[in-house]
């Protein structure tokens, strides 16, 4: 499909498993893949809080190449490893997004690639009709 748009960021988990940060589709719906609070390939933030703002400004950076931002997220989704973390993670996804208030769902699994992470994000975005 020659006419999606695409997101490489260069991290080496893309070229290694084939995959893109953000995939936007003809329609205006972005995909925004897994996010986690790793930078530079060292992972940031400590805590549940602070791991899942890191993580979704890793998504909105994404959603900017394409020109899109925080008011055009439709969905969110929040893994955590522990329901002891859902109130931290919370608060993180308020303060970012309680403003757009998009559909969102936060799923407990039971681990992530590195054990010190706590949380991963996808977010959809929609770019909307011109105006």
């Amino acid at each position: 499909m020659s006419d999606l748009r695409r997101v490489v960021t260069g991290v080496p988990w893309e070229e290694t498993f084939g995959y893109s940060r953000a995939v936007e589709l003809p329609n205006g719906l972005v995909l925004v893949a897994g996010c986690t609070s790793t930078v530079d390939g060292q992972i940031t933030g400590g805590g549940p809080y602070e791991q899942t703002v890191n993580a979704f400004n890793v998504a909105l950076s994404a959603l900017a190449e394409l020109g899109l931002g925080r008011d055009d997220v439709v969905r969110t989704r929040m893994y955590l490893t522990h329901a002891r973390d859902v109130e931290e993670v919370g608060r993180a996804h308020k303060e970012l997004f309680d403003t757009v208030r998009p559909a969102a769902s936060m799923i407990i699994v039971s681990g992530f690639v590195d054990p010190s992470l706590v949380v991963e994000v996808e977010v959809e975005a929609f770019r909307g009709a011109p105006a």
